[in-house]
């Protein structure tokens, strides 16, 4: 199995991500999708019991294209080619699942996190809430190699990514890019929204960055919700500190707004929303100063 995944990881998912725009960066945006990714190994299909469209259930389809507007207007765009089911950069590192892996896991492993117990570790044992991926557990060599390969060198792209960005601006901010399904989870009778921005309850970014984003969506039609039931994930919560000049706000897009969620072909709408989004991400990098000045004082 460990030669299979070192394979497929030197060929298939070489590269495992891009980053684009950082040599023409005007603006300290860095647009990042981490889980629109669709490029499944062979082995790992052959290693599920699930069919390619059911693992794809938990991919944010089409995220990077609704964002690839962004090297052109000043910005940095980061996506990632390989997919959410296969590995997940929005956990800890070794937020590994004891009823996925086989063998003994490594003390420094977190085993407990609700994100684990829920089967969605940072690699998921589950995808569509209950479907299992697996036919049989991941080796330990398998999982620790997914780990080393591929989320650590994604982590530190972006480290370095929003480092640079912070030396040539003197501030940064990430903007986290997800779609969610039309129906997310949480009780029945929540009214459907467009987005949810999450900025772990204030705490990633500063105020006027969520609520000038609110306020454009809502001025063009859009139904918007913050931190419920999306407050953004780890990426969120790792790369967030506003008092040194780090933000960072995760976006999720209502997947219906822009293809058909059983079929995952684009609908007529999806050039609209692509459209309103490169809006956005121009106004974010005109407005940057004022939207960032707290916490650039801040770190003065």
């Amino acid at each position: 199995m460990i030669e299979a995944e070192l394979h497929a990881i030197a060929t298939e998912l070489d590269p495992a991500f891009t980053v684009a725009g950082l040599d023409t960066q005007t603006a300290p945006f860095v647009f990042n999708s981490p889980h629109s990714g669709s490029v499944y190994p062979r082995a790992f299909v052959e290693a599920s019991r699930l069919s390619r469209r059911a693992l794809r259930k938990s991919e944010d389809a089409y995220v990077n294209e609704l964002f690839d507007c962004a090297p052109g207007l000043g910005a940095v765009l980061m996506q990632a080619h390989f997919p959410r089911a296969y590995l997940d950069v929005n956990r800890e590192p070794y937020e590994l699942d004891p009823a996925l892996i086989l063998g003994k896991l490594p003390d420094y492993a977190n085993t407990h996190s609700v994100r684990v117990v829920g089967g969605l570790g940072v690699i998921a044992r589950i995808v569509n809430e209950h479907e299992e991926i697996y036919r049989a557990p991941l080796s330990l060599d398998a999982a620790l190699a997914r780990i080393r390969l591929i989320y650590k060198p994604y982590h530190a792209a972006l480290s370095e990514v929003l480092e640079k960005t912070r030396a040539a601006f003197g501030v940064s901010c990430l903007i986290d890019c997800h779609s969610m399904p039309s129906h997310p989870p949480g009780p029945s009778g929540q009214p459907k929204v467009d987005f949810v921005l999450g900025d772990r309850f204030g705490a990633s970014c500063s105020s006027n960055l969520t609520r000038y984003i609110e306020a454009t969506l809502k001025a063009w039609g859009f139904t918007v919700a913050l931190n419920k039931p999306y407050a953004g994930g780890f990426i969120t919560e790792e790369y967030g500190k506003p008092a040194s000049g780090a933000h960072a706000l995760q976006i999720e897009i209502n997947r219906a707004l822009y293809m058909d969620e059983t079929t995952m072909e684009k609908r007529g709408s999806f050039p609209v929303i692509r459209d309103k989004l490169a809006v956005l991400a121009a106004r974010l990098g005109e407005h940057a100063d004022d939207l960032l000045q707290p916490a650039r004082k801040a770190a003065e």
